[in-house]
C-alpha cells in the first residue's frame, strides 16, 4: 500500500510541474520571411524554312514566303521586347542567305513582324513591317505576361521574287534576343 502512496505522489508532482506550476515565464518575438522574384525570360526559335525557291517560273514575278517562330517564358508581370538581328551574310540593312559554293551567290530576304502582338498572329505580307533591332516600330513589343507560361510569336519571312542566283543551297544565321 505505502508504495501505491509514493506512486500516487510522483504522478501529482509531475503532474505539477507539466501544468507550468514551476514554469519561470515566457517570452516570443517573431520575425519576418522575405523572398524577391526577378524579371527572367527565356527563348527559344523554329527556323524560317523557305523550301524551293524557282526564280525562273515560280518565283520569276511572286515571292516565296515562310513562317518560323519565337517563342519566350517569362517572369510573370515581365514586359519584353524581341529583337532579330540582320544576319551572319547582311550588306547593310539587306538580309542575304549565302549559297554554299566556294564563290557563293547570295539570296535576299527579309523577316517581318507579325501583323500584331497577340500570340500566334498569322502573318501578313500587305504592308509588312521589318523586324530587326532598332526603332519601336521594328521591335516586338510583347504585353507583360500574364503567367510563366510561353507564348510565340510568328516570324514572318520573304525572299523576293525575281532573283538571278545560282542553284544552290543557300543559309543564314540570324540572332534572336529577347530583353526584359
Amino acid at each position: 500500500m505505502q508504495s501505491r502512496h509514493i506512486v500516487q505522489a510522483a504522478i501529482a508532482a509531475a503532474f505539477l510541474l507539466s501544468t507550468g506550476a514551476a514554469s519561470a515565464g515566457t517570452a516570443t518575438s517573431s520575425f519576418n520571411v522575405t523572398a524577391t522574384v526577378a524579371a527572367n525570360c527565356t527563348i527559344t526559335t523554329t527556323p524560317v524554312a523557305f523550301g524551293a525557291y524557282d526564280p525562273v517560273v515560280t518565283n520569276a514575278s511572286t515571292a516565296l514566303n515562310a513562317n518560323g517562330t519565337v517563342s519566350i517564358a517569362c517572369t510573370k508581370g515581365a514586359a519584353p521586347n524581341v529583337t532579330l538581328g540582320a544576319g551572319a551574310n547582311a550588306s547593310g540593312a539587306t538580309r542575304r542567305m549565302k549559297g554554299a559554293v566556294a564563290t557563293p551567290d547570295y539570296l535576299t530576304y527579309e523577316l517581318y513582324l507579325p501583323p500584331t502582338t497577340v500570340p500566334g498572329a498569322a502573318c501578313s505580307y500587305t504592308a509588312p513591317t521589318v523586324w530587326n533591332t532598332s526603332g519601336p516600330a521594328n521591335i516586338l513589343t510583347a504585353t507583360a505576361a500574364p503567367s510563366k507560361a510561353a507564348r510565340s510569336y510568328n516570324v514572318c519571312g520573304s525572299v523576293q521574287s525575281a532573283q538571278d542566283v545560282a542553284a544552290d543551297s543557300y543559309t543564314d544565321t540570324v540572332v534572336a534576343t529577347v530583353n526584359f
